[in-house]
């Protein structure tokens, strides 16, 4: 299984995910398997939207992180509503999508980041918001909650 660990590791995130796939409902894991089956569902359905094939690992990635902000969005809404049986289930499921995404920058990364793209596009006031959105985004590549970047560069634009 370690020689399995390391071919899987530098396969492409599509292939790992069906092989993943298969790997959790032979040991039975249905959440996981739950999981994977909609991150599959979700490529698939840009793959029909779109009418390409994505196999490139960073489209991927994207539709991953869509999918984790949309359950960290059901969180607080259930919160809010007092169902800490569903903020389980979404938290859950966080937590398995996050394993195909890469390695979370810390906040002094991101610090760095922001501090570099803002000079680089030299940035000075609210209205280079998007310029500056745009330019982190590719740098950041799904390693942090852009939503926490956004309002970071905001605060510093707004100053």
């Amino acid at each position: 299984t370690q020689d399995k660990a390391n071919i899987i590791s530098v396969m492409k995130l599509k292939l790992r995910i069906r092989e993943e796939m298969k790997d959790a409902m032979r040991s039975g894991e249905r959440e996981k398997l739950k999981v994977i089956r909609l991150i599959i569902s979700s490529v698939k359905q840009v793959e029909i939207d779109t009418r390409k094939d994505i196999d490139d690992d960073n489209q991927i990635l994207e539709i991953i992180n869509k999918m984790v902000k949309q359950r960290r969005d059901s969180v607080k809404q259930f919160t809010a509503g007092n169902r800490q049986d569903l903020v389980d289930i979404e938290l859950s499921e966080i937590n398995i999508l996050e394993n195909y995404l890469p390695a979370q920058l810390n906040e002094q990364e991101i610090e760095l980041l922001i501090d570099e793209v803002l000079s680089e596009i030299a940035a000075t006031d609210i209205k280079d918001m998007g310029k500056a959105m745009a330019a982190i985004k590719i740098k950041i590549n799904g390693r942090a909650d852009m939503s926490l970047v956004s309002q970071d560069i905001r605060s510093r634009l707004s100053k």
